[in-house]
């Protein structure tokens, strides 16, 4: 069976894109797809209006291995998010003053508890750049561009938080400490010094 390849590649460039096609797949190189969350259940801490929260749902949903609670004290973890931080940094200007190229700067921090409060992993911060051209002669472009590019963003970040959700570990049972050992009362501790012996009566009294 021969490889039909597209009117507008040429056909010596087959054996090129083959050799790209291998080297991708020995680095590991992979197409994004569903995780396996070593939680039985996840509790999100985010509103319902949050585009974030929303795509977040949705990939947990799609792992089929674990169940969204709607109480936190439903589940075995809870993703608590902290700051999210937008920003837009100009990276320079043309000769009349005119901004020329933006830096679009996305931060974003988070923890995973689980009942008791203890992170389950190591709480973190995403930080997510993306530069973008700008043009005054068409502003309403470049403005659909950004907007696309921050799409772009909360993707990929949904994406790291998902991969960094699959590398938590719940913390077991038998790591908690025992409550009867906090029940059990202190031994009294022994005097330092022993009491002073009594003298003996003199016999020639």
């Amino acid at each position: 069976m021969r490889l039909a390849l597209p009117p507008t590649v040429p056909a010596f460039a087959a054996p090129v894109l083959l050799v790209l096609l291998a080297m991708l797949a020995g680095c590991g190189f992979q197409l994004r797809g569903s995780y396996s969350l070593p939680y039985e259940s996840i509790y999100l801490a985010m509103p319902e209006y949050s585009v974030v929260g929303a795509d977040l749902r949705r990939a947990i949903r799609s792992s089929a291995t674990t169940r969204l609670a709607l109480e936190r004290n439903d589940a075995q973890a809870a993703f608590v998010p902290g700051a999210e931080y937008r920003d837009r940094i100009i990276l320079s200007v043309s000769g009349t003053g005119r901004v020329s190229e933006l830096r679009l700067r996305y931060l974003y921090s988070y923890r995973v508890v689980d009942d008791k409060g203890r992170d389950l992993v190591t709480p973190g911060t995403i930080e997510l750049v993306r530069d973008l051209t700008y043009d005054d002669s068409n502003v309403l472009a470049k403005q659909q561009e950004e907007v696309l590019l921050w799409r772009n963003m909360e993707d990929d970040l949904v994406h790291q938080l998902m991969r960094r959700l699959a590398a938590g570990k719940p913390v077991k049972a038998s790591e908690s400490a025992t409550p009867g050992d906090a029940a059990k009362p202190a031994t009294a501790a022994k005097p330092a010094v022993s009491p002073a012996t009594p003298a003996k009566p003199d016999a020639d009294r």
